[in-house]
C-alpha cells in the first residue's frame, strides 16, 4: 500500500496527488478503449486479463487520477507486471504514448511505495546512484567479474553447488554470463576513428554502461562496422549511463540527471549522429526530448540530441555504404532474428537489421514466428518477474526450435542474454548460438583491415 509523502513544507502528498501531477491526462483520454492493443500485449496474451493489458492499465491510471479508485498494492502490482516493451504503441490507432504513461506512473509509485524491503531499497540506491552513473566504478565492477571468471572462482562456485542457494533465474544468468572486461571500448581502441574511404558523416558512439564492460567486443566491432560504412567515429569519454533502467524503474529524477550529462558530452563534439547498438539504451536516447520537455534550460539541447540518436543498423542501411559481407566459414548456415522490442517499436528499426543479415552471402535467413514478440528480458524484468518472463521465454524457444537455425541474432544485450539463457535451459547449446547483430556482421565482413 502506498503511503503519503511528507514534503519539505510539512504538507503530505498522496500517490493520487503525485499521479495527477505527473501523468499526461491528454494521453490518458486519448485512449479510445478500442482494444487494438490487446493482441499485441505479451502479458494480456499470456493471461487474458483486461487488467494485464495496456487498455486495462490506462483505465486503472485514469480511475486513480479521477478519484474513482484508490491506488493500492494491486494497482502497483499491475504496473510492475508491464514489460514496457511498447508493442502496443504501433497497434494503437490513436497514437497513445503508453510507454511514457507507464514510466510516469512508476515514477509516481516509487515516491510512495512501501513494498520494497530495506535490502531492496539499499540495492536500488547502490545500483542507481552509486554504480550505473559512474563509468570508472562500472569498469572496476567489470574487472572484478573478469577476475571471478578467469581465476577459477566461477568454476569453484559452480562446482560446490553454492549457486543452488540462489533463485533459479540468478543461477541461470550466472551460468550464461559473457566474459566481462575491466577496460571498455576506449581503452581497447581509443577515442577517434577515421572513416574508410570518403567520409559520409561524423558519428558519436554511445557505449553504454553494462554494455561497455560485458560486451566490450561488440562496441569495438560497432566502431569497425561504422568506419567501414563510411563514418568517422568518436567516443566521448565524458558520457555516462543512458538512464533507461532508472526511467523504467520509476527513478525519473536520476534518468534526467544522466540525460543532461550525455547531452553535454555529445553536444560539445557537434556530431551528425549518435549511434546506439543496444535497444534499451537507444529507445531512451531518442526520447531525451520528452524526458526533458518541461525543463526550459535543457529542452532545446535535448531535442538536438534526440533528433540525432539512431540504431546502428538503421544508420548503416539508410545513410552509409553497406559493407560487403561473405560467409567464408559459415556457408549454408541458417540464421534467424529476435527483434529487440525497443529497436522495433521505439527506434523503428526492424527492416534494416534484416536487410543487413540478408546481404551476407552464403547464409540463409529464416524468419522466426513471433519474432516481434518480447522475449521476457525487458531490462531486469526477468529478475523481478521471473514467472511471466519464464513463460514468455519458453514460448520464444518453441518458435526458435522451429527455425532449425544455427544462429539466433538480436540487437540488444538484454535480449542476447535472455536468448543465451533460453538456449541453455532448452539444452540447445550444440545446436544454436546467440550473437549480437554487430558481432555477426563483423565476423562476416569481407574487409576487416
Amino acid at each position: 500500500m502506498a503511503e503519503p509523502k511528507t514534503m519539505e513544507h510539512g504538507m503530505t502528498v498522496s500517490l493520487v496527488d503525485t499521479l495527477k501531477n505527473k501523468l499526461d491526462y491528454d494521453q490518458l483520454t486519448n485512449c479510445m478503449r478500442c482494444g487494438f492493443c490487446l493482441p499485441a500485449c505479451p502479458t494480456f496474451r499470456e493471461t487474458g486479463l483486461e487488467a494485464e493489458s495496456p487498455r486495462g492499465r490506462i483505465a486503472l491510471m485514469k480511475a486513480a487520477v479521477d478519484g474513482i479508485m484508490q491506488p493500492d498494492a494491486a494497482f502497483e502490482e499491475q504496473m510492475d507486471h508491464c514489460l514496457a516493451c511498447r508493442a502496443c504503441e504501433p497497434a494503437c490507432p490513436a497514437g497513445v504514448k503508453y510507454g511514457q504513461l507507464i514510466e510516469q506512473t512508476r515514477d509516481s509509485i516509487e515516491q510512495h511505495t512501501v513494498r520494497h524491503r530495506w535490502w531492496v531499497k539499499s540495492a536500488r540506491k547502490m545500483a542507481f546512484e552509486g554504480l550505473f552513473p559512474h563509468p570508472r566504478r562500472m569498469r572496476l565492477l567489470g574487472g572484478a567479474l573478469k577476475f571471478y571468471q578467469k581465476s577459477g572462482l566461477q568454476k569453484l562456485t559452480q562446482g560446490t553447488g553454492i549457486m543452488n542457494l540462489f533463485p533459479d533465474e540468478l543461477k541461470g544468468m550466472e551460468k550464461i554470463m559473457p566474459e566481462a572486461t575491466g577496460t571498455g571500448v576506449i581503452k581497447e581502441i581509443g577515442v577517434r576513428h577515421p572513416a574508410k574511404g570518403e567520409k559520409i558523416a561524423t558519428v558519436g558512439l554511445f557505449r553504454g554502461c553494462i554494455m561497455d564492460i560485458m560486451f566490450t567486443g561488440t562496441n569495438v566491432n560497432t566502431v569497425r562496422l561504422l568506419t567501414e560504412a563510411g563514418f568517422e567515429v568518436v567516443i566521448p569519454d565524458e558520457q555516462t549511463c543512458c538512464g533507461a533502467l532508472h526511467a523504467h524503474s520509476g527513478e525519473g529524477g536520476g534518468a534526467k540527471k544522466l540525460a543532461k550529462s550525455n547531452i553535454r558530452a555529445f553536444k560539445d563534439l557537434g556530431v551528425d549522429w549518435i549511434v546506439s547498438n543496444a535497444g534499451g539504451c537507444g529507445a531512451l536516447l531518442i526520447e531525451y526530448d520528452h524526458l526533458l520537455h518541461d525543463d526550459p534550460q535543457w529542452k532545446d539541447d535535448a531535442a538536438w540530441f534526440a533528433s540525432r540518436a539512431v540504431d546502428v543498423a538503421k544508420l548503416v542501411v539508410e545513410h552509409g555504404r553497406v559493407p560487403y559481407f561473405e560467409a567464408d566459414s559459415q556457408a549454408g548456415v541458417r540464421i534467424t532474428y529476435q527483434d529487440s522490442c525497443h529497436v522495433r517499436n521505439v527506434m523503428k528499426s526492424s527492416e534494416a537489421p534484416r536487410k543487413l543479415m540478408r546481404s551476407v552471402e552464403g547464409v540463409q535467413f529464416v524468419e522466426m514466428e513471433d519474432s516481434d514478440r518480447c522475449c521476457g528480458s525487458a531490462g531486469i524484468y526477468n529478475l523481478t518477474q521471473p514467472d511471466m518472463a519464464g513463460q514468455l521465454l519458453d514460448r520464444k524457444m518453441d518458435c526458435a526450435k522451429n527455425t532449425a537455425a544455427q544462429y539466433m541474432i538480436t540487437s540488444n544485450p538484454g535480449c542476447l542474454l535472455q536468448m543465451k539463457l533460453g538456449i541453455s535451459k532448452s539444452g540447445m547449446e550444440n545446436e544454436m548460438k546467440a550473437v549480437h547483430l554487430v558481432d555477426f556482421l563483423y565476423e562476416n565482413m569481407a574487409d576487416k583491415k
